[in-house]
């Protein structure tokens, strides 16, 4: 096997592997320039991934090959919905946002698996049918040496992934959208000074974290574990909050920290059977990315800075 065939099999799988976390840490970018912080996006992809599978057994048979991108957008409205609980609790009601995100980690596993049991009376989910179908992007896969990696065996939701990171980049900096999201996230009375309403802003942005999040965690559910239980997420969100902060909170950082993160985990998949790699033992490749992550953030580029009202609730008319 040599070093192109070597590709062949990694990137299309690190690309595949990325997708969740680019959406899911794209929501988290929402949130955290708004000024929100979302430690609750691990508990969006489950009820995500939870939604996707439900929706995906119950319609299979009415929407066929449809099915998979209806789930997803079931999944979107269904973290959306959900996100609405960590809005109330730290935008009206000022509850601190990390103790309200890790509430919404463990309201969501115990929610969802509860209806698991009701709904299938078993620990888990039955496996779906219908799932995305690997395909190879026309002309693009075409092109020689780059075409078969990277347009090859993969999938379109996660080129969808890849250019949602630019579209979510120009409305945050080069719309009057973004530029009211970072205005609260920066200096909130400022904004409200200027006429925005800070609390529609940041409810605005912790929806659509729950949207990007649910998208996320039923997209990891329909590719790769193809049913629902407890460990299907498994750390995904609090990856995806990795990728948000090595990505200094940036719509294209936090895709590249996502594409590195997948790269990652399809070493730590692939690598025994690949010839580079076979000796190293996968849980080194497991915490290669974080222990890389910390040199990058200590060593290379500099502090990961938050904006600076992240976490602060905002009382109107106090500083």
């Amino acid at each position: 096997m040599d070093f192109y065939q070597v590709l062949q099999i990694i990137i299309p799988s690190m690309i595949a592997l990325a997708a969740p976390l680019i959406f899911t840490s794209l929501g988290g970018v929402f949130s955290e320039r708004a000024g929100v912080i979302n430690i609750g996006l691990e508990g969006l992809m489950v009820i995500g991934a939870f939604t996707g599978i439900v929706f995906n057994l119950m319609f299979a048979e009415v929407f066929g090959e449809w099915t998979p991108w209806l789930a997803v957008l079931a999944a979107m409205i269904a973290g959306l919905l959900f996100s609405i609980l960590h809005a109330v609790a730290c935008i009206t009601f000022r509850a601190d946002q990390t103790v309200s995100g890790v509430a919404i980690n463990l309201l969501a596993v115990g929610l969802t698996m509860f209806l698991v049991k009701l709904i299938f009376d078993k620990g888990q989910t039955d496996r779906i049918t219908e799932t995305f179908p690997r395909i190879d992007v026309p002309l693009l896969s075409d092109i020689p040496f780059i075409g078969p990696i990277f347009f090859a065996n993969g999938y379109y939701i996660v080129y969808i992934a890849i250019l949602i990171s630019f579209v979510v980049w120009y409305v945050l900096y080069k719309t009057p959208f973004g530029l009211r999201i970072r205005a609260v996230g920066e200096h909130p009375m400022a904004a409200d000074t200027m006429g925005v309403n800070v609390t529609k802003i940041r409810y605005a942005a912790v929806l659509l974290s729950g949207a990007f999040g649910g998208i996320g965690g039923a997209i990891y559910a329909t590719i790769f574990s193809n049913e629902f239980n407890h460990a299907t997420i498994n750390g995904q969100g609090f990856m995806a909050i990795a990728a948000m902060i090595f990505g200094k909170w940036h719509p294209i950082g936090a895709m590249g920290a996502a594409l590195f993160f997948g790269l990652a985990q399809s070493l730590s998949i692939v690598g025994s059977s690949l010839p580079f790699f076979k000796d190293i033992p996968s849980v080194y490749l497991l915490i290669a990315p974080y222990v890389l992550t910390i040199i990058a953030l200590t060593g290379f580029i500099g502090r990961a800075d938050a904006p600076k009202a992240s976490g602060q609730p905002y009382i109107k008319g106090k500083r």
